[in-house]
């Protein structure tokens, strides 16, 4: 057995730290250097001719032949070692990464769906992929259909069929949990939807937003997703300072997007790669803490009498037992992304959010630090109104990312703004 395959063996937070690099590559060095380079040396011309045959798809890489490096809009070193990194936590064939979430999002939605196809995803999903939904697809001539949590498999079938496109349903898209009622989506049912209209000359993609919780406390394609997407700029960076996305998936579907990624130039840049591997080495120790910290400050939200409801998955039990079961087929950990009714009006809810000290008003989520927003106002303004309402995104929602400070000062700060009401 060569050392390679035996590394393959480790934990995937154990191989955050080496795995795809070899000091010997670069003087030494312990930690893979940021490649500041738009384009490669060929060795040869035929070397040249070869590179690129494969990357244009204009044949197959043959058993053993290495795609060497061409030109940072293909490929960069960076970013290869940290696409090599990433796909070993949901075990797929292949991972792309972009220069944001919304990229990468955008870039799935313009491969898989054609003018007249239809598009059948989840309610509700993040402001910008509403938005992309609802405003640019449109305008490609692409139909849409969403639904929402307490559908049954049958009823979701029977909405696709009443649309009167249901022949040209190409893509499934659902978020879970939900941002930001973390309401759970029951992925195997959705890929049973997928396999009923599925025809053998045109299949029907099942595409999972994994963002909410990270490539550590679910993965999808254990549950018949296709593809997984992530905004890198959440857990996976997890700091703060960099904007990305990834898509990951079998090899066949990574190819498309892949080819997509390389004439739209989304890709992500040497600097954000660097980033990310540095980020990926701390990824389960700042995980396991975030959640950690959100069990705690969840139940304190609970018995607080100015709180009207905490939506958290760690508080689901058997009173909840469609969504119970979901989460315990689907999730290893709660997660750390709590949202909660306050008691009162808008007017109320801002003189919480205005007189939080500890805990920053910002959008985002899955960093370091604790973050709160008004979703109704802010990432999700652009939701209908119809929707935001059927959905519980109301003036009294606030979305609070749970970061790895001291659980008992966020508390605090929680406790003492609420007090201001």
């Amino acid at each position: 057995m060569d050392d390679q395959t035996k590394r393959k063996q480790f934990s995937p937070e154990t191989l955050m730290m080496s795995y795809g690099y070899n000091p010997q590559w670069s003087e030494g060095a312990v930690k893979c250097p940021i490649f500041q380079t738009s384009t490669f040396v060929f060795d040869t011309a035929e070397e040249g001719k070869a590179f690129f045959e494969i990357a244009y798809g204009m044949r197959d890489q043959k058993p053993n032949e290495k795609l060497g490096l061409i030109y940072s809009r293909l490929n960069n070193p960076d970013l290869e070692i940290l696409e090599n990194r990433l796909k070993l936590w949901d075990d797929a064939d292949d991972c792309a990464v972009f220069e944001s979430g919304m990229s990468a999002i955008s870039t799935v939605f313009l491969e898989f769906l054609k003018p007249g196809s239809l598009l059948l995803y989840s309610k509700p999903v993040y402001g910008g992929t509403d938005h992309f939904i609802h405003h640019i697809l449109k305008d490609f001539g692409i139909h849409t259909v969403g639904f929402h949590p307490n559908m049954s498999e049958e009823e979701i079938i029977q909405l696709v069929k009443d649309t009167g496109h249901s022949d040209k349903l190409a893509l499934i898209y659902i978020e879970t949990p939900a941002n930001p009622t973390n309401a759970l989506f029951d992925m195997a049912m959705a890929k049973r939807v997928a396999n009923y209209f599925s025809q053998e000359e045109s299949p029907v993609y099942f595409a999972v937003d994994n963002t909410y919780m990270g490539p550590l406390w679910q993965h999808p394609m254990e549950h018949g997703a296709d593809l997984v997407i992530y905004s890198a700029t959440k857990y996976i960076a997890g700091h703060s300072d960099v904007i990305a996305g990834a898509v990951l998936g079998n090899q066949a579907l990574m190819a498309r997007i892949r080819g997509l990624r390389t004439f739209l130039g989304n890709m992500a840049g040497p600097w954000t790669g660097w980033l990310l591997m540095r980020s990926l080495e701390t990824l389960k120790v700042r995980m396991d803490k975030q959640t950690e910290n959100a069990e705690i400050i969840a139940d304190f939200l609970n018995q607080h009498p100015k709180v009207e409801k905490v939506y958290f998955l760690g508080l689901l039990d058997e009173s909840q037992p469609k969504q119970f079961a979901i989460y315990k087929q689907q999730c290893t950990a709660p997660g750390a992304m709590i949202s909660f009714d306050i008691k009162g009006t808008e007017k109320d809810v801002f003189v919480f959010l205005n007189n939080l000290t500890l805990i920053k008003l910002a959008v985002s989520l899955g960093s370091t630090e604790s973050l709160v927003q008004h979703p109704a106002t802010m990432t999700h303004v652009d939701v209908s109104e119809e929707d935001r309402k059927l959905l519980g995104i109301s003036e009294k929602l606030v979305r609070l990312s749970v970061g790895i400070e001291n659980p008992k000062d966020i508390i605090w700060d929680i406790s003492n703004a609420l007090d201001k009401i």
